[in-house]
């Protein structure tokens, strides 16, 4: 395909990977309210989202490998059907049992769709071409992770539209994404009908995954990180995933490679990814948090607050995207990116309910910079080592630990930060003389404009004051990153699709 035929499939391509990413992120503002119209409790709200993330990670290394096995864009459209379906289907959940079972399989389609667009292209385009498309990803990616909650809060403060548009509103664009790609995006396909998908395979990893995720998930609120809950759960996800392992290593077609995984570079570019996935998902969520509770600001304003990241991920991913394809190295950009994040992240550590905002957005476009530099350039890397026949199931390791990690990183800061959060808002209390039990604001609710103005100032603070916390924790993890991408060989890609 030449350069014209490749932007106008990667068009549909790129509307498809923004509709998927931001039907998690456009819901995320709209949550309270959904969950309070369905008469919903603080188990199921967690669970809304939990769903979600499980079916997604789980079926990601699945979707990979059936790439592999049949008509990648056969798989997309049925893909893309199972998502439409079940957009609908939350838009008109009546209760939160209906909306959790629907978020699960609309779960198993955005995990396809994110993983199907990134092996097409690769099927397309040649790894020194890729990184200038790479850098169309990485914008669509930012817009959709900083966009996602500025439009949630529109669509349900918007008297005319309410929360249930929150899904709808994926659905036409979805549409015409499909119409688009029938008509521009053409493969050469290879039939392989000798080949076998490993099922026993693919549901340990979901099975081990799931457990492992559920553990994060309810450890600390639920239950104590020591206690006999935690020794059942991780004993046996490690089970579980040893014994995918095991298949894996033995089976003809295995859904993870782990003759790929093994490998010097896909190694260190997967544990590269885990730093970049806290940095894509979690940075986008506690800033939200941070100034919306912690600094008084609406949804919206929030939403414009975090423009720096978003306008750091998306120049970013451009420029370096540009600069891979005409240099043919790819280390330099990785290893510059994965600094800059973890220096964003240090200085995002010293904020507190007073920090000026321009240091603040220092502070996230330091963020934006790094992940925008690092994230598309790692899975770059993977698919460099890997023959066409394989890229399915590569994309889809690397794409499922991002996710992997990203979804643990965000339960575990989470869990600090609520910590951090209830001890010092009773000590803030207790130097006004307040009991934090008669006060009913220990932690338990967010509807901060709903309590005395003295409380008030309290909780800001304690939010304000603790969410540095979590940024230096993520400074820490983003120096692994630093450090697996210095080992990574300094290798000029490819200019054929193919090995």
């Amino acid at each position: 395909m030449d350069h014209r035929h490749i932007l106008r499939a990667l068009s549909g391509l790129l509307i498809v990977l923004f509709v998927a990413m931001i039907s998690t992120t456009v819901v995320s503002v709209a949550l309270p309210q959904i969950i309070g119209s369905l008469d919903g409790t603080q188990s199921q709200y967690t669970w809304v989202v939990t769903a979600t993330l499980l079916a997604s990670t789980a079926s990601t290394p699945v979707w990979g490998k059936l790439a592999d096995l049949f008509s990648k864009k056969l798989l997309l459209q049925i893909a893309i059907g199972l998502f439409v379906v079940s957009s609908i289907a939350c838009g008109f959940a009546q209760s939160t049992e209906q909306l959790i079972a629907f978020r699960a399989v609309q779960g198993l389609g955005m995990g396809a769709l994110q993983v199907l667009v990134q092996v097409i292209i690769a099927a397309m385009i040649s790894p020194k071409e890729r990184g200038r498309y790479n850098g169309y990803l990485g914008g669509v990616m930012a817009v959709a992770t900083v966009g996602g909650p500025l439009l949630g809060g529109f669509i349900t403060d918007a008297s005319w539209l309410g929360w249930r548009w929150c899904f709808f509103i994926a659905v036409p664009f979805t549409l015409l994404a499909s119409v688009m790609l029938a008509r521009t995006l053409h493969l050469a396909e290879v039939r392989r009908p000798d080949t076998k998908v490993d099922y026993l395979g693919a549901s340990l990893i979901a099975a081990g995954v799931s457990l492992l995720l559920l553990w994060v998930t309810f450890v600390g609120g639920d239950f104590d990180w020591i206690s006999w809950q935690t020794g059942l759960m991780v004993g046996g996800s490690v089970v579980i995933l040893g014994a995918a392992v095991l298949v894996e290593a033995r089976v003809k077609e295995p859904v993870v490679p782990l003759h790929v995984v093994r490998r010097r570079d896909p190694a260190l570019a997967i544990v590269a990814s885990l730093a970049v996935g806290m940095a894509m998902f979690g940075g986008a969520v506690f800033l939200g948090q941070y100034f919306q509770i912690g600094r008084g600001y609406s949804p919206t304003e929030a939403g414009l607050l975090t423009i720096p990241l978003m306008a750091g991920v998306l120049v970013s991913s451009t420029v370096a995207g540009r600069l891979v394809s005409k240099t043919g190295k790819v280390k330099p950009y990785i290893v510059t990116g994965v600094v800059v994040l973890a220096l964003g992240f240090l200085g995002l550590s010293f904020i507190d309910h007073e920090t000026p905002l321009v240091a603040v957005s220092l502070g996230m476009l330091g963020v934006g910079v790094g992940v925008g530099m690092s994230m598309q350039n790692l899975v770059l890397v993977l698919q460099n080592t890997v023959p066409l026949s394989e890229i399915g199931a590569a994309s889809g390791a690397i794409t499922f630990f991002r996710s992997l990690g990203g979804t643990m990183g965000v339960s575990v800061l989470g869990a600090v930060l609520a910590h951090q959060v209830a001890n010092k808002i009773a000590y803030g209390l207790a130097e006004l003389g307040i009991d934090p039990a008669a006060s009913g604001s220990g932690g338990s609710t967010l509807n901060v404009a709903a309590m005395p103005p003295q409380i008030q100032e309290v909780v800001r603070a304690a939010y304000g004051d603790a969410t540095g916390h979590i940024f230096l924790i993520s400074a820490c993890i983003a120096v692994v990153g630093v450090i697996a991408s210095l080992f990574l060989t300094p290798t000029k890609l490819r200019d054929s699709v193919d090995l």
